[in-house]
Parts: structure tokens; C-alpha cells; sequence
């Protein structure tokens, strides 16, 4: 279209532009959104020569669409010519990065580092740097905040007399006035370190590192902690104590509790970085400090790393190290005050009995489990019951089957009908672990419970839940056990609870297999086409095409097509439709057992 003659060749960019200034926000973004058609219609030479230009000097509006210019620009190497004329897309990418909304300069930048590796080295000296170095010494933050992101990106392919360059110009940002500049720079530190000479990480590193740990913005100071780990794992084991580990303490007893937080969620990483020798002197008592904090929400992040924490453990004395350091705290921890704190601990305190053993369980963790599984709060109890395959493993469940039983039967009675479903669903795996005796005895009763629930979602759990238990206990259990009960629901005088046997039937009929459904279930489905609410009358065609795959060919002809046939002409129109759709169903059931549909089944 570029060699197109006459207006007809402007008229793509005169689309745009009329569009582009449209009063209407969402014209103005689907214009934005096709503008690689556009750049497609114009050609790479106008595209660079007329498009970009207008688009650099005239865009300016709502941050949505700025935010989908951003993204298109990154995508548009090809529409300019390829990676020689990539040079071309920076003009507005850079205007973009230094807009006052963070999410269309951080798409800028995004967008930028992506196309940075496009750049040939020497265009990348020629035409990138210079723009890194713009964005950095901008008089706005903005600029400055966009220009952290993209040092990394160019550094490894500079020359050294651009890299000495490039690096003093990240030092001054790490000093910046502005504190949302050091947060950007802080935030970079450790991406920017993994590019760098380790000489040059060791002499301009470590002391911007150790400058924006002691920072007088809480805010820079713990995302220098997440910086740390970056720096730890660039580092010689033998310079890590000296260079590292006096700002890692300094941090961990921070005055404030974002930055202890930010320590205690990185935790794991530090302990991988810094190696098993620095663990043991220095990581182990930070931790028991951080176990014992003063704020919930450090004490909340440091339990949720116990069990990550205790298994890198050196392992020659990790249960000396457990038992005498590490246990004490945690027994505190169940007894915490603060709820989160204890659901934190209570979601990984039962990883911590492979890792000691069975006699160690027995002795000191079982007691824990115990009490946890009597907290008051129901987010405890079952983050306990949702990990005890774990102890499982261990010591068997048996161990704390007395305990468990109050524990499951008051989480499912719990008010919270959240609380409900989620116990549900941990339901086959404890009947797995319990054995069938125990679920019969105990648990069954609950199960058929939850089938009455008030609650939709509740009833549509209950129902997946029976499913998963035939399969896990099998046909002859569930003809004995489950059917009678779920059949027995038929005659409930509420029809949500009639509804609930269609589900059930729906979820058991291919579990329970032909024989079952044939003679147990399809009766009763039969018999309840006859039903005065019209949801119960539909649902049944709709069960008949779901169990219609599990029952023979003489069943589906002499007594599912006759009562579908009836509900077809039913005065209610969705009965009516769930009726046709269950005949065409049955019909294709029909065909796939090889029976001819024109002969045998007439409607």
C-alpha cells in the first residue's frame, strides 16, 4: 500500500488519526489496538516516516490507551524494517516511560528492555544508551524511575567506557532526592548485580546495597532485603561475612516491621545463598528472633518458612538444631495469639514430622497436632486436617483419629459455609486414610448431611464428594452404603433435596456401573417425571441423557424413551427443551450401540 498512487494511500493513517481523536475512550483504544494493521497497510518506510512521528509528537490521553500503545510499540520490530530500523520505535517508547502512570511506564519499559535485544551493539551504544542516559538524568522522577529498568539490559553489551558510565549513573540513582527513585533503583539492585564484573560487585555493589539497606525510607530498605539474595548467590562463600552479613543482621532487626517481614518472607532464599556454615551461626538465631517477633505479621510470614526452613538445614545436625532451637518457638506459636499467625504454622507444622521421624512425632510434635486440631479458629483445624497425609507417612492417622473426629465433625457444622466446602473436599483423602470401617462408623452420616445443606454450593460438593468415595471404596460399598440413602431423598418434601438424588444419580450412575443404575437408580428417576415442580420434572430428562450411556439398549427403549416422549409434550417449555435435547441424546447413545434409530426408536 506504501506504493499505492493517489489519497488512497493516506487513507489508513487518516483513519487512524480521525479515530485516535475521537471523543469516544473506546474507539480511540481499538485504534490503538489495530495499529499493526495499520503499519501492515502503510508500509515499514511510511510507518517509520509518518507514523511513528505522529505518534510520538500528538499522543496524548486516557492512561488505557497509552497502556496499549506501549504494549503494541514492543511488538512492532518487523513493521519498522526488523532489528536495523528498531531504533526507530525508542522516540515514543521513551515519551511513554516517563508518563505519570506507573502501569504504562512500567509497560514502556517492559517494552523497551524487550526490544533493547534487537539492538545490534553498536546501534545499542548509538541510539539506546543515549535514551538510559536521558530517562536517568530526567528533571522528572518518572524518568528516573523508568531509566532503573533498563541498565541491565544494555550493560552487557557496551563497551567498557560506556559501562563505567552506565554504572555511575545507577549510583547516583541510588542516591536520588526523590524516594520513589531509590525504590526503583533498590528494586533493579539485584538484576543489575548479576550483570556486573564481580569485581565491580564487590567495589560499587555492595556499598549501594549496604547505602539503601540503612535507607531513612522503610520502603527502599526491604526491597534492598530482596536484593540481598541476589548478591549473596554472586559472591564467594568467603566474602559473604564480611560484605553481606553485617547489613542481612542489621536488616533482620530492622525498627521497622515491613522490613523484618520482607526478611522473614525471603528467608528460605537467604538460607540457599549464604550456605550451611552462615545458616547455622547466624540465619538460626535471626529466625528464632523472627519466630518470636513482636508484629503478627512478621511471627505469620517466618512460621509459614519453618518447614522449608528446617529441611536445608545442614543435614549432620539438623534435628540437634530443630529440637533445641527451632521446636521451642514453634511450640509457642500454637498457642499465638493472633489467628493468622497460627494458620500460617498450622499449614506446614505437619511437614516438620518427615523431617523428624516417628518417635519425634510421637513425643513432641503429635501433641501440637492435637492441640491445633481443638483451636478455636476454623482456619487452623483445617490447614492441620489438609496436610495430614504427612503425618500419615509418619506414624499413621490412627495416632490422632480420636482427636480429628470432634475437629472434622465441628468444621463441618462450622457457620462459615467456606469452611464447610473446604473440609468436604479433604473428605477422600481422609476416608482413604481412615479405611472404611472408620468412615462407615463415623463419618458417613456427615457426608450424607452435607446433601441437605442450605447452601448450592454445599450440595454440589457433597455430591463430587460421594463420587470420589465409590471410587475409592468401590460398586458393592456404595449399593450397600450410599444408594439407599441418596434414593431415600426422592420422597423429601423439598424439591432442592429431590434435585440433590438427580445429581447424585447423575455423579454415582457410571461409578456404580449398569447393574446398580439399571435396577436401583433408574426407577426412581422414572418415578419422579411424575413430579409437580417442573425444575425437578427437567432435571430428570436431563439425568436420563447423563446415565443413559450406563444403561443397555432394552432399558433405554422400553422405559426411558417412553417417559422422555411424555416429558416432550410437558406444558412447561423447559421441560419441553431439556426433553428434546435428551432424546437426541439417547438417540446417539442408541447409534453408538449399533441400534438403527429409524427402526427401534421412532421420535
Amino acid at each position: 500500500m506504501a506504493g499505492a498512487d493517489g489519497d488512497d494511500s493516506l487513507y489508513p493513517i487518516a483513519v487512524l488519526i480521525d479515530e485516535l481523536r475521537n471523543e469516544d475512550v473506546q474507539l480511540r483504544l481499538n485504534s490503538i489496538k489495530k495499529l499493526s494493521t495499520i503499519a501492515l497497510a502503510l508500509g515499514v518506510e511510511r510507518t517509520r516516516t509518518e507514523l511513528l512521528p505522529f505518534l510520538t509528537d500528538t499522543i496524548y490521553d486516557e492512561d488505557e490507551v497509552l497502556l496499549a500503545l506501549a504494549e503494541q510499540l514492543g511488538n512492532f520490530t518487523m513493521l519498522v524494517g526488523g532489528p536495523e530500523y528498531v531504533h526507530c520505535l525508542l522516540p515514543p517508547l521513551e515519551s511513554l516511560a516517563t508518563v505519570e502512570e506507573t502501569v504504562v511506564r512500567d509497560k514502556a519499559v517492559e517494552s523497551l528492555r524487550k526490544i533493547s535485544q534487537e539492538h545490534s551493539p553498536v546501534d545499542l551504544e548509538v541510539h539506546f544508551e543515549p535514551l538510559v542516559k536521558r530517562l536517568a538524568s530526567g528533571d522528572w522522577f518518572t524518568s528516573r524511575t523508568s531509566a532503573c529498568g533498563l541498565f541491565s539490559v544494555c550493560y552487557p553489551r557496551v563497551s567498557s567506557t560506556v559501562k563505567a558510565e552506565i554504572r555511575q549513573h545507577f549510583r547516583t540513582l541510588c542516591s536520588d532526592d526523590t524516594p520513589m527513585v531509590r525504590r526503583a533503583a533498590a528494586s533493579k539492585l539485584g538484576e543489575f548485580a548479576k550483570v556486573l564484573e564481580l569485581d565491580y560487585v564487590k567495589s560499587d555493589i555492595i556499598s549501594l546495597f549496604t547505602a539503601l539497606a540503612s535507607d531513612e525510607q522503610d520502603s527502599v530498605r526491604l526491597l534492598a532485603v530482596e536484593a540481598c539474595v541476589s548478591i549473596a548467590t554472586l559472591l564467594p562463600q568467603e566474602d559473604l561475612e564480611s560484605l553481606v552479613m553485617p547489613t542481612l543482621r542489621q536488616a533482620a532487626e530492622d525498627k521497622s516491621w515491613r522490613v523484618r517481614y520482607m526478611v522473614a518472607d525471603k528467608f528460605s532464599e537467604l538460607q540457599k545463598a549464604v550456605g550451611p556454615e552462615i545458616t547455622k551461626n547466624d540465619l538460626v538465631p535471626a529466625f528464632q528472633n523472627l519466630l518470636k517477633d513482636c508484629e503478627a505479621e512478621v511471627r505469620a510470614a517466618a512460621a509459614n518458612k519453618v518447614k522449608e526452613f528446617c529441611e536445608n538445614l545442614p543435614e549432620e545436625n539438623r534435628e540437634q538444631i530443630i529440637m533445641t532451637h527451632i521446636l521451642p518457638c514453634v511450640k509457642e506459636l500454637v498457642s499465638d495469639t493472633n489467628q493468622h499467625v497460627k494458620s500460617a504454622l498450622a499449614s506446614v507444622i505437619m511437614g516438620l514430622s518427615t523431617i523428624l521421624g516417628k518417635d519425634n512425632t510421637i513425643e513432641h510434635l503429635l501433641p501440637l497436632f492435637l492441640a491445633q486440631l481443638k483451636d478455636e479458629c476454623p482456619e487452623v483445624r483445617l490447614n492441620i486436617i489438609s496436610n495430614l497425609d504427612c503425618v500419615n507417612e509418619v506414624i499413621g492417622i490412627r495416632q490422632l483419629s480420636q482427636s480429628l473426629l470432634p475437629a472434622i465433625v465441628e468444621l463441618a457444622e462450622d457457620a462459615k459455609w467456606r469452611v464447610r466446602l473446604a473440609i468436604i473436599e479433604y473428605m477422600p483423602l481422609l476416608a482413604g486414610q481412615l479405611g472404611v470401617e472408620f468412615f462407615d462408623e463415623k463419618l458417613n452420616t456427615l457426608c450424607m448431611a452435607w446433601l441437605i445443606d442450605h447452601v448450592y454450593a454445599i450440595r454440589e460438593a457433597a455430591t463430587c464428594n460421594l463420587m470420589k468415595l465409590v471410587e475409592k471404596f468401590g460398586a458393592e460399598w456404595a449399593q450397600n452404603t450410599i444408594v439407599p440413602k441418596v434414593l431415600g431423598m426422592a420422597n423429601d418434601p423439598n424439591y432442592l433435596h429431590r434435585m440433590t438424588t438427580l445429581f447424585c444419580i447423575n455423579a454415582l450412575s457410571e461409578a456404580c456401573g449398569q447393574d446398580i443404575t439399571t435396577k436401583q437408580m433408574l426407577p426412581v428417576v422414572l418415578k419422579m417425571s411424575n413430579d409437580q415442580v417442573a425444575n425437578v420434572r427437567f432435571n430428570v430428562a436431563k439425568s436420563l441423557q447423563k446415565i443413559g450411556p450406563v444403561l443397555d439398549s432394552n432399558a433405554l427403549q422400553t422405559e426411558v424413551k417412553p417417559v422422555l416422549e411424555k416429558l416432550a409434550t410437558d406444558t412447561d417449555m423447559d421441560v419441553k427443551y431439556f426433553a428434546q435435547e435428551a432424546i437426541s441424546g439417547t438417540r446417539f447413545t442408541l447409534a453408538s450401540l449399533h441400534i438403527s434409530t429409524k427402526s427401534d426408536l421412532p421420535f
